[in-house]
């Protein structure tokens, strides 16, 4: 059973810094690449990609993100404890939100992992809140 679970969320004032981290379990590697990633739902909005990646054991082919955080987020994974992290710098308050984590689950294309879509992600964690005062 797929199990993940999110840390790392706090308050901080524009223009500080997070680290979110993501413990993953149960996932099998394979011999295929697996599509990872973060994911954020502000209150009263809809769920949105932040950054996803695309990995084969410790080797990440490529990562992709949302236009709104690029410069200012980077998405990694440490294999050897099946952990996934999201370096957030120069937050803004429009950050705030529930940051999730989520695996793909079916074997997502390149195209698809790279889309940032919440609907093609079978597995979650909880969520983590981030919130960034002005």
């Amino acid at each position: 059973q797929v199990q993940l679970v999110e840390s790392g969320g706090g308050s901080v004032q524009a223009g500080g810094s997070l680290k979110l981290s993501c413990a993953v379990s149960g996932y099998t590697d394979s011999h295929h690449y697996h599509c990872m990633g973060w994911f954020r739902q502000a209150p009263g909005k809809q769920r949105e990609g932040v950054a996803t990646l695309a990995k084969r054991g410790s080797y990440i082919f490529y990562s992709a993100y949302a236009t709104s955080v690029k410069g200012r987020f980077t998405i990694s994974q440490d294999n050897t404890d099946n952990t996934m992290y999201l370096q957030m710098n120069n937050l803004k308050p429009d950050d705030t939100g529930t940051y999730f984590c989520a695996v793909e689950g079916v074997s997502l294309t390149r195209e698809q992992c790279a889309n940032l879509d919440p609907a093609d992600f079978g597995y979650w964690g909880q969520g983590t809140q981030v919130t960034v005062t002005s």
